[in-house]
């Protein structure tokens, strides 16, 4: 239980591991102002017991007991906003540096954790530690606490009673540890299947065309629903599991406080103990067992929380790239690439693949699916790094740039665009959130979406769909080429942006595109004849390696995948549907 606290403390910062220490310091001053309602009792019991209750006994207890209500409520108000403040900053600064930590996560984080997992981490996990966590581990602290001041004090009345309750604490806290251990074992397995629900919404969600145009629905309503229930069964086991537990844990601390008012009871009646020690012990009885009962009921969560910290560690934890480097403007922007190695565990993907890329020129990777086009991409840009090799921006290796520094130098546009659920000006403007307007409607036009941006309801502050989903494919790709354009980096990676777009639009993006392009360096993964045919040289990659190269003319004149790839190119172009 300690090294589950300890833990979360550890993982909340140095000023919110302060706030929760003082919050707990504050819930045991409360416990003592609530325990101060046993002198005001005990006032008026030694007064009753005299035979005469005079005004300054009725005064002295009325006083007391005006403290201890004043002091708890104060107190215990003060404590709740400090958990509050420390548990809500915690996990939204938490939620901050677990997006700062994936921007320099390779990008193969993202294919081995999906996007489920990665999303329940950062919703539910978070949620968890925001508002279960801050409760469960304030008020059990507290409990403990509370106990542990109230045994301290007993002792200065009668060490008996002490040690009776001193004993059934130690035996609460025995059937405590064999119920986290019950909880240990299903806390992790809870985590785990809202980790698959959410993949499962997720996907759900986004696969909705397909669902419907293959009549899907009832498979993947099938995973979906099987996934709730097993979301269902888990809590439902926690539950059925930890229920019988706790109960036997408050039945204990239930029994310590019969035991602590039998034994009194009896010691008085030896003549042992004078009436009033044996009233107090009786009231403490009560209020040992009241703070024994919350500490309990809560502390089975704890080990859902142990496992939600331990998830969110696991991402924060995860290597980054090495992203410590010099803020480094290069004076050129040629890409020269040695002896580059990659392999996705113990398969090799790129074999020792050696180019340069002069500045200003266009460079063209075609080759067969699955021959290593994109993880090349991939690695010039550094999403990765090598196992082995360099690439060289402007004659220095990559890593030796900060990665923010690096990244001032490439804009990209992907073949599937991504865009957020905001206006499209904002969209425009991602890489430079503070550019006016009018720059914003300059990049706009010249990436050829002017037109169709003004005529929706709202221009430009139309707040589109996420991921675009109220745009078609090439006003898409439009936009996200306004937003490169507004970064204006020198080098520009193109991931085959024509491939979705239909003919009618495509004429529009081609110009974009030359519109970007001009006077940059350029890397583009191709498949369409009229893309490539222009370029300054053409990379054929294949299994993992650069097996032809050279200008279309060159090519052309060789027997290999190149010509086969135009040919079936110029074949498929031709190809008609005959009535």
């Amino acid at each position: 239980m300690v090294k589950i606290i300890r833990r979360f403390f550890d993982f909340c910062g140095e000023e919110n591991r302060r706030k929760f220490r003082t919050s707990i310091l504050l819930g045991v001053l409360q416990a003592f102002f609530e325990a101060l309602k046993i002198p005001a009792i005990a006032c008026m019991v030694r007064a009753l017991l005299r035979g005469s209750v005079e005004t300054r006994d009725i005064l002295l207890s009325f006083g007391i007991m005006l403290v201890s209500i004043l002091g708890a409520g104060l107190v215990k108000a003060r404590s709740t906003m400090l958990q509050t403040e420390a548990g809500y900053d915690t996990c939204a600064k938490k939620r901050v540096e677990i997006a700062e930590h994936m921007r320099y996560l390779p990008m193969g984080y993202f294919n081995k954790n999906s996007l489920g997992q990665i999303t329940s981490v950062t919703t539910n996990v978070m949620e968890n530690l925001e508002n279960v966590a801050t409760r469960v581990v304030m008020l059990v602290c507290e409990g403990m606490l509370t106990t542990t001041l109230i045994i301290v004090m007993i002792f200065f009345f009668d060490y008996r009673i002490a040690l009776v309750l001193l004993a059934g604490f130690a035996v609460y806290l025995a059937a405590n540890s064999l119920l986290q251990k019950a909880a240990g074992k299903l806390a992790g397995t809870k985590i785990s299947a809202d980790e698959k629900l959410v993949e499962k919404v997720l996907e759900y969600l986004q696969g909705m065309a397909e669902v419907k145009a293959y009549h899907l629905t009832g498979q993947k309503s099938r995973e979906l629903n099987e996934a709730i229930n097993d979301n269902v069964q888990i809590n439902t086991d926690m539950e059925m599991t930890l229920i019988p537990m706790m109960s036997l844990q408050n039945l204990i601390a239930k029994l310590t406080g019969v035991c602590m008012i039998v034994f009194s009871c009896a010691f008085w009646c030896a003549g042992t103990m004078d009436t009033l020690t044996a009233v107090v012990m009786v009231i403490s009885a009560f209020i040992v067992n009241a703070s024994l009962e919350t500490a309990g009921n809560y502390s089975a969560l704890l080990r859902v929380v142990e496992v939600s910290v331990e998830r969110a560690s696991e991402i924060l934890e995860t290597p980054q790239m090495d992203i410590t480097g010099e803020d480094i403007h290069p004076t050129a922007h040629d890409i020269q690439a040695q002896d580059l190695e990659f392999a996705y565990d113990t398969r090799k993907i790129i074999d020792g693949i050696s180019v340069t890329i002069p500045e200003k020129t266009t460079t063209a990777i075609v080759g067969p699916s699955g021959g290593g086009k994109t993880t090349l991409v991939n690695l010039l840009a550094r999403f990765w790094d090598a196992d082995a090799g360099t690439v060289k921006l402007g004659g220095r290796d990559v890593r030796d740039y900060d990665m923010d520094a690096l990244m001032k130098n490439y804009s990209f546009v992907f073949q599937n665009v991504y865009l957020f659920h905001d206006t499209i000006a904002n969209n425009i403007r991602f890489g430079r959130p503070e550019a006016p307007m009018d720059e914003v409607i300059k990049a706009a036009k010249k990436a050829s979406c002017h037109d169709f941006i003004t005529a929706l309801p709202q221009g430009y502050e139309t707040v589109i769909g996420e991921g675009g989903a109220s745009l078609s494919g090439g006003e898409k790709q439009r936009i996200s080429i306004a937003r490169a354009m507004m970064k204006d980096a020198p080098v520009i990676f193109l991931d085959e942006a024509t491939a979705n777009v239909d003919p009618e639009n495509e004429k529009e993006l081609m110009s974009a595109i030359q519109e970007l392009t001009k006077e940059k360096t350029v890397i583009m993964i191709a498949h369409r004849l009229r893309t490539v045919e222009h370029a300054d040289q053409i990379l054929v990659v294949d299994h993992g390696k650069i097996v032809q190269q050279g200008r279309h003319e060159e090519l052309m004149k060789q027997d290999g995948i190149y010509r086969n790839f135009i040919g079936e190119r110029r074949e498929a172009a031709s190809w008609k549907v005959r009535a």
